[in-house]
């Protein structure tokens, strides 16, 4: 912890490495945010250019996260094992080689290898990135840089858009190439700064390496009262060495448990990806004819979730967690009425006018909803339920059900649209986002305001924030 006064925190400048953290956070958010929407943009002409069916170009686009969820699962091992930096330069390189070997892919299954791995780069650095930042800045801007992160992948994703909208009057054998191989330049930028940053000093007490994470913390922490801050790391590590997956699945974390998987599996099957991966496609079937506008219009509902995201920063604190949540779903329910208004009136010249405007205000408000509600809180939840020995554990399940809902939507949305059209697929979007709003509502405590170890004790009581009073069983009887 600093041992300034708060009035001189804010006069201490911040240690280069603390910079040059933040920096890479933000850059591998951007490559992220990028492969997450420019695969849209290339599946337009891949899809013809590989001679590929609706179902190959789903299976494709489906491959990335079956890698995400193998990466996820694998990469807490690997970040404990090989360390927190050497995890960050197995993620750049992985991004620079698998996104030249999706642009070098001669067929379709040479494509699906490459998005797997890639995918499962990606399931690291989402494990890896968080904690590589938490445990590598000063703690006065460590939230900062998360949320910097969080809103560097939508930059990525306008970015992809955008890259995709220039490159759709290329040759159609090439520009898909160029979309996903772009992807791989500022991970070969990035590389060799990561190559300077240290190791954390958490990683080295984890190792029981005190000397090394003495001299980790004086260089990214040097105004950090440095031993007492790392008892308070050794202490932290012998308190989660008693973590086991088998406590969360009984009381008093079984209700926790399930909170956290059923939240996760509710971010992604309330159709948000949906709209990112596919959503030049869903444009088409508006009737959209030109790729370029296609994709631009993209741009333009992702300019708007950039907007909510930074509104949900800055509100998070004063409306409280339950408010932003439920409101930003309750914003998904009505986006996925209008876009079933959309699709419903699609055939109907009379409605043209303005139904592609409804379609593109739909679009937008599916992720303004999302940005503002599951995007800005939901890792929050993740890390308040649970104690710290089972933090990690909790941050894994939640994870796990999103990648596999994410995979269930990227797999037969594209066939959905195609055999029951978009009426139906967003009526079932929004389905799942009232069952999402009520599960909330139902199950979510309000946690502004208090403290870690008060959450625990919510879990612990049943969802209750007052403990029950031994005998008060037996006096109701």
């Amino acid at each position: 912890m600093a041992t300034s006064t708060p009035a001189d925190t804010t006069a201490t400048p911040l240690p280069r490495t603390a910079v040059m953290v933040a920096i890479t956070a933000a850059t591998l958010g951007i490559i992220y945010g990028y492969d997450q929407s420019n695969i849209g943009g290339a599946q337009l002409y891949f899809q013809q250019d590989l001679g590929m069916s609706t179902a190959a170009v789903e299976t494709v686009t489906a491959a990335i996260v079956i890698g995400e969820i193998i990466g996820a699962l694998s990469g807490g091992w690997v970040a404990n094992t090989i360390g927190r930096k050497k995890s960050m330069i197995l993620v750049a390189a992985g991004y620079i080689v698998f996104c030249l070997l999706s642009a070098a892919a001669w067929s379709p299954e040479s494509l699906w290898i490459a998005r797997v791995l890639l995918g499962y780069t990606i399931g690291v650095s989402l494990v890896a990135v968080p904690v590589f930042v938490a445990e590598s800045v000063p703690a006065r801007i460590r939230g900062a840089t998360l949320v910097m992160y969080q809103v560097s992948t939508v930059i990525g994703i306008i970015i992809g858009f955008l890259v995709a909208a220039l490159l759709a009057d290329v040759n159609n054998q090439y520009n898909w190439r160029l979309m996903l191989g772009i992807a791989a330049v500022p991970a070969v930028i990035l590389l060799p700064f990561l190559l300077r940053l240290p190791e954390t000093a958490r990683w080295f007490m984890l190792k029981g390496r005190r000397d090394e994470a003495q001299a980790s913390l004086r260089i990214t922490d040097p105004d950090a009262d440095i031993e007492a801050e790392l008892d308070e790391m050794a202490a932290g590590i012998n308190e989660e060495a008693g973590g086991a997956i088998a406590e969360m699945l009984r009381r008093p974390y079984l209700r926790a448990t399930f909170f956290v998987i059923g939240l996760g599996f509710f971010i992604q099957i309330t159709g948000i990806n949906a709209t990112v991966t596919y959503g030049p496609k869903i444009f088409g079937a508006m009737g959209i004819e030109s790729d370029q506008q296609k994709l631009l219009l993209n741009v333009g509902t992702q300019l708007i979730a950039l907007v909510a995201v930074l509104i949900s920063m800055r509100t998070v604190d004063r409306w409280g967690r339950r408010p932003i949540l439920l409101t930003g779903i309750a914003i998904m329910i009505f986006a996925q009425v209008l876009m079933i208004i959309t699709f419903a009136t699609v055939e109907n010249d009379v409605y043209a006018s303005w139904q592609k405007v409804l379609g593109f205000v739909g679009i937008a408000l599916i992720n303004v909803g999302f940005v503002f509600g599951f995007g800005a809180l939901v890792w929050v939840y993740s890390s308040e339920a649970f104690p710290s020995r089972l933090r990690a554990y909790g941050s894994s399940a939640m994870l796990t059900a999103d990648l596999v809902a994410n995979w269930i939507i990227a797999s037969f949305f594209l066939t959905a649209m195609e055999r029951v059209g978009g009426a139906a697929s967003f009526g079932f979007f929004a389905v799942m986002a009232v069952l999402a709003w009520v599960f909330v509502f139902k199950l979510a405590p309000e946690t502004k305001g208090r403290e870690l170890e008060e959450i625990r004790h919510y879990w612990e009581n049943g969802g209750s924030w007052t403990a029950p009073q031994v005998g008060a069983g037996k006096e109701s009887a």
